[in-house]
C-alpha cells in the first residue's frame, strides 16, 4: 500500500508515466488522492486536471489510454512514478511521448543520457514493434500482413506461433544458428501480436518474469 503525502503538494502529486517495457518517460502529470484512488481501481492512467479543475482519464477522448502495470513512490513520497502499456501516442501532438523534439522521437530515460547497451536498444525496438502492432489494429492498412493476422482471427495467430516455434527447434537442434535468428525473429512477432490480441501485453508478461525472480527474503 502506498502511503503518499499530498500534503507536501497542497494535494496534488507529480506522476511522471513511463513505458513499463522501453523505459521512455513518456508524460508528467499530476494526481490527487480522488485521482490515485480512480486509477488503482480502473488501472487506467488518471489525473487531475488543474486547467479544468476536474478528473480526466488520460485517452478518453483520443482512446490513446495508459495500461498501469505498477506505480512507485519515491523516496520523499511526494512523486509517484508509473510505469504503463500504452496503448497508442502519449502526447496530443501524436508523438510517442512529451518530450520528443521537432518529431525526432529524442525521448528521455530516467537513467539519465547515458549510452544505451545493445540489449536495451533491442527493448526499445520491441516496444516500438508492439507499438506499431497496436496502432496496425487501431488503424488497419491495406496490404500490411499484421491486419491480415488480425483479419484472420485469435486461431491463425496462434498457429503461427506454434509453426514459429516448432522452425526455432529444428534449427537449434541442428545447429543452424543463422537461420535460428530469423525463425527467434518471426516467432517474437507473432507472439507480439498474439498478445495484442489476447488483451495483453509484452510488459505484463515481464512482469511474471520478475515476480517468479524475485530475491528470497
Amino acid at each position: 500500500m502506498l502511503s503518499i503525502d499530498f500534503q507536501k503538494g497542497e494535494g496534488l502529486v507529480p506522476a511522471i508515466v513511463q513505458n513499463a517495457t522501453s523505459g521512455k518517460v513518456l508524460m508528467l502529470g499530476y494526481m490527487n488522492q480522488e485521482a490515485f484512488e480512480q486509477t488503482q481501481k480502473t488501472g487506467l492512467v488518471t489525473f487531475f486536471s488543474r486547467s479544468k479543475n476536474r478528473l480526466w482519464t488520460k485517452g478518453e477522448t483520443s482512446g490513446n489510454t495508459l495500461k498501469v502495470v505498477n506505480m512507485e513512490l519515491d523516496c520523499d513520497q511526494d512523486t509517484l512514478l508509473v510505469l504503463v502499456d500504452p496503448t497508442g501516442p502519449a502526447c496530443h501532438r501524436n508523438t510517442e511521448t512529451c518530450f520528443d523534439t521537432e518529431g525526432d522521437s529524442a525521448s528521455y530515460h530516467l537513467r539519465s543520457f547515458q549510452n544505451f547497451t545493445p540489449t536495451e536498444q533491442a527493448l526499445q525496438f520491441i516496444s516500438k514493434l508492439e507499438q506499431t502492432i497496436k496502432e496496425r489494429r487501431k488503424n488497419p492498412i491495406e496490404g500490411s500482413y499484421t491486419n491480415f493476422l488480425f483479419d484472420k482471427g485469435l486461431n491463425k495467430m496462434a498457429q503461427k506461433v506454434g509453426e514459429e516455434a516448432v522452425e526455432v527447434v529444428i534449427d537449434a537442434v541442428a545447429g543452424k544458428t543463422e537461420t535460428m535468428k530469423g525463425e527467434a525473429a518471426d516467432l517474437l512477432f507473432h507472439l507480439l501480436v498474439l498478445l495484442e490480441a489476447s488483451g495483453l501485453s509484452l510488459a505484463e508478461v515481464v512482469q511474471v518474469l520478475e515476480s517468479r525472480h524475485k530475491p528470497r527474503e
